[in-house]
C-alpha cells in the first residue's frame, strides 16, 4: 500500500518531470552543488568565509532601504501641502489665481486656437460655451478620468463604481515610520448616497529583512501583507455583491423552489477587502491565491508610487507617455519583419504553403513595477 509520503514524492516527481523549464533548472543547481561539493576542503572553507561577508553585506543593504524608507516618510511630509492645495482645487474649495494658473504651453494653444477661428467662427459658440461651464465646481471626475486612463485601474472599475468614484475628490498616502515598514492610501469621498464613510482605507505591510533561510534573495522591501476597511454601505446601495437566483429540486418528492442567494459582484471597491495572508509565513499559498495577492501588491504600489505623486499627468494622459519610456522594443519585431521580407523575396522564385507558417500575432501587456512577495 503506498503511504502518504510516497504519494506526495510522485505527484512532485510528475510535477518536475512535466515542467522542462523546472527541470533543467534543478539539473543546473545539482550541477553546481556538486562542483561545490568537489572542491578541495580549503576551498570550501574559503567559500564559506566568502557567503558571511556577502550575508553581511545584505544586513547592510537592508539598513540602507531602512533609511531610504525614513526618507521617503520626511519628503512626502514635505510634499503633502502641495497634495492638499491639489486636493482643494480639484474638490473646488480653492480657486487657483491667474499667475498660479500660468503654464508654459499656454501661448501655444493660443496660437493653435486662433489659428481655427481665422477659418471658422466660433465666437458665438464659444461665449455660450463660457457661460454654461462658469458654474463648474473644481476639476469634475478627476480621479474617475485617470482610473479610466489607466489600464490597470480600469480593468476594476465597473459601469455601475463610475457613479460612485464621481464622489472621489483626493487619494492621500500616509507613510508608516514605525515598525512593521509600510503605508496607508485613504481615499476621501464627498457625502454620497452609497456609504457613509467619509474616507476607505487600504493598508500595506512591508518587510525589511532578509529571510533567514534564504538570506541572498533579498533585494529590498517588500509588501507582504494588506489590509482594507468596512464599507458602510447604506441600504440596497452595496455594488459588491449581487443577489441571484436559483430554483432547487426536492430529493424525494421532486419540487421545485426557488432560492435567492447573494454572491460578491466585480466591483473596484472589492479592492478594500483583499485576501487573507496567514500569519503562519510557512504555510504553502495555492497559485490563485499567490495571484491575488500579486495583483493587489501591485496595485497598492502603483497607486503609491505613480498616481498620487503625479495625478495630473495621468489626468492629462502625459504620465502615460512617460511610462512609454520604461519599455523596450521587442527585437524579435525586428528579426520578424526581416523574416517576412526574405519570404517575399523567396515567393518571387518558387511558392511553398509552408512559406506562411511564421506569422503571427501578439501583443505586450504593461505592469507596474513593484516587488512583491
Amino acid at each position: 500500500m503506498e503511504s502518504i509520503e510516497d504519494g506526495d514524492n510522485n505527484r512532485v516527481s510528475n510535477i518536475i518531470m512535466n515542467r522542462p523549464d523546472l527541470l533543467a533548472a534543478l539539473q543546473n543547481r545539482f550541477q553546481i552543488a556538486n562542483v561545490i561539493q568537489n572542491l578541495p576542503a580549503p576551498v570550501k572553507r574559503r567559500v564559506k568565509a566568502l557567503k558571511q561577508l556577502q550575508l553581511a553585506q545584505v544586513n547592510i543593504e537592508a539598513k540602507f532601504y531602512e533609511e531610504v524608507h525614513a526618507l521617503e516618510c520626511k519628503y512626502n511630509k514635505m510634499c503633502a501641502e502641495l497634495h492638499d492645495k491639489r486636493s482643494n482645487i480639484v474638490s473646488g474649495i480653492y480657486e487657483p489665481t491667474d499667475e498660479e494658473a500660468v503654464w508654459e504651453t499656454d501661448n501655444e494653444e493660443d496660437d493653435i486656437a486662433n489659428d481655427i477661428k481665422e477659418k471658422v467662427k466660433i465666437e458665438e459658440v464659444k461665449d455660450k460655451d463660457e457661460k454654461e461651464t462658469d458654474n463648474v465646481k473644481g476639476i469634475p471626475d478627476f480621479w474617475l478620468t485617470i482610473f479610466k486612463n489607466v489600464a490597470m485601474l480600469d480593468e476594476m472599475v465597473q459601469e455601475h463604481d463610475e457613479p460612485i468614484l464621481k464622489h472621489l475628490y483626493d487619494i492621500k498616502v500616509i507613510f508608516l515610520e514605525s515598525d512593521p515598514m509600510g503605508f496607508i492610501l485613504e481615499f476621501h469621498f464627498e457625502p454620497n448616497e452609497y456609504f457613509s464613510n467619509s474616507v476607505l482605507t487600504k493598508e500595506y505591510l512591508m518587510k525589511c529583512a532578509p529571510e533567514k533561510n534564504d538570506p541572498f534573495s533579498f533585494e529590498g522591501p517588500e509588501i507582504h501583507k494588506s489590509k482594507g476597511c468596512t464599507i458602510d454601505w447604506k441600504k440596497g446601495k452595496n455594488v459588491t455583491v449581487k443577489t441571484i437566483k436559483k430554483n432547487q429540486k426536492h430529493k424525494s418528492r421532486g419540487h421545485v423552489r426557488t432560492v435567492t442567494k447573494t454572491v460578491q459582484n466585480d466591483s473596484f471597491f472589492n479592492f478594500f477587502t483583499p485576501p487573507v495572508v496567514p500569519d503562519d509565513t510557512e504555510v504553502d499559498l495555492d497559485e490563485d491565491m499567490k495571484a491575488l495577492l500579486t495583483s493587489d501588491f501591485e496595485i497598492g504600489h502603483y497607486i503609491r508610487e505613480r498616481i498620487v505623486p503625479r495625478a495630473v499627468l495621468y489626468y492629462t494622459g502625459e504620465g502615460l507617455e512617460d511610462e512609454g519610456d520604461d519599455y523596450e522594443e521587442d527585437e524579435d519585431d525586428e528579426d520578424n519583419e526581416d523574416d517576412e521580407d526574405d519570404d517575399d523575396e523567396d515567393d518571387d522564385d518558387e511558392y511553398s504553403p509552408n512559406d506562411n507558417k511564421n506569422n503571427k500575432t501578439g501583443g505586450d501587456q504593461r505592469t507596474a513595477e513593484c516587488k512583491q512577495q
